[in-house]
């Protein structure tokens, strides 16, 4: 594997393997890798998700580490880079893209639509901009046992026909989170990661029930459906998530190339409306959305032996490439 891209700001946190050997945290900085397990000052901490349980007590301690150059510090190629964290909760989030949704409305027009193309984006666009003000985030469940790792491969399930890719910025939860504004919101989001929230495509919908609407269970989340990271980068090392590029290449090819700037609803917006139901809790990791150029744009799903390459402003790249499940 190729020297993963470097986040930004002086350090990250990561979740490695040496060989076969057990996970653990490592603080990564300069492309190298400090295993957090025997620091008492941590409280030695076996997971992520024992820092983010601490996070403003361990945040100056991280800091502090990253400056020093003592202790062993592994190159990151030689380890391997699993999932940054392991949540408890996995909350996603869906039509939060202004340009992602007019596409989709247009290329799902009924026949009986006649509105000439740029007519109807137009009052599309005019729509998403009045929810964006008058109405709230659409969230859902996923599970966590769809979350992979990275650079790990993506295996597209026999049954599924229509597999797409939805590369996301993805808030990771610190102090715990219930029925708070969004103006305290950001202040118990700890840090930042990539998400790509691959998704069946023929599968969103229950054709032998229309009327319950959306199968999110099916579509969403098999083994694999979630890889996530490579890194968490600290939420004060990230100067604005509303002005981040999300991009993703297929086989070298650009299919997403957008800012978070175009998100309907903010990341401060997510995280409070999600909290007003569920209580949020360290190491949680919330999805905002997909921008424009999914394979349901393109006209152009996964298929075997496809490379996706996702990167986010600072917060690192990953690669994954697709397997197909023999039958």
């Amino acid at each position: 594997m190729a020297t993963p891209a470097q986040p930004c700001g002086p350090f990250a946190l990561g979740t490695f393997a040496d060989g076969g050997g057990a996970p653990f945290p490592g603080l990564v900085a300069d492309g190298r890798v400090l295993d957090l397990r025997d620091h008492p000052a941590l409280g030695r901490p076996a997971t992520t998700r024992d820092l983010l349980e601490r996070w403003d007590e361990v945040l100056p301690v991280l800091h502090d580490l990253a400056a020093r150059p003592d202790g062993t510090r592994r190159p990151v190629e030689e380890l391997r880079t699993l999932a940054p964290v392991e949540p408890r909760q996995l909350l996603q989030s869906g039509a939060n893209y202004r340009q992602h949704v007019i596409d989709l409305a247009i290329a799902h027009r009924p026949a009986e639509d006649t509105r000439p193309v740029e007519q109807a984006r137009a009052e599309i666009g005019a729509m998403m901009d009045r929810r964006a003000a008058e109405d709230q985030p659409y969230v859902f469940i996923g599970l966590p046992s769809s979350i992979t790792g990275p650079y790990d491969d993506v295996l597209l399930p026999h049954w599924c026909t229509k597999p797409d890719w939805e590369l996301e910025l993805a808030a990771v939860i610190g102090a715990p989170a219930h029925r708070v504004t969004p103006q305290e919101a950001l202040a118990h989001v700890a840090a930042y990661t990539i998400a790509n929230d691959l998704t069946a495509r023929e599968l969103v919908f229950r054709r032998d029930m229309p009327e319950i609407g959306t199968d999110w269970l099916r579509c969403k989340n098999a083994p694999g459906f979630t890889p996530l990271g490579p890194y968490l980068v600290p939420a004060a090392f990230v100067e604005n998530p509303a002005d981040l590029r999300v991009t993703l290449k297929l086989n070298g090819e650009t299919m997403q190339d957008e800012s978070t700037a175009d998100m309907l609803f903010d990341v401060a917006r997510m995280v409070s409306y999600a909290s007003q139901t569920t209580r949020l809790l360290p190491g949680d990791v919330v999805l905002t959305g997909s921008p424009a150029g999914n394979g349901m744009h393109w006209g152009r799903f996964l298929a075997d032996g496809d490379v996706m390459d996702g990167a986010i402003t600072g917060l690192g790249a990953q690669r994954t490439r697709c397997v197909r499940e023999s039958a």
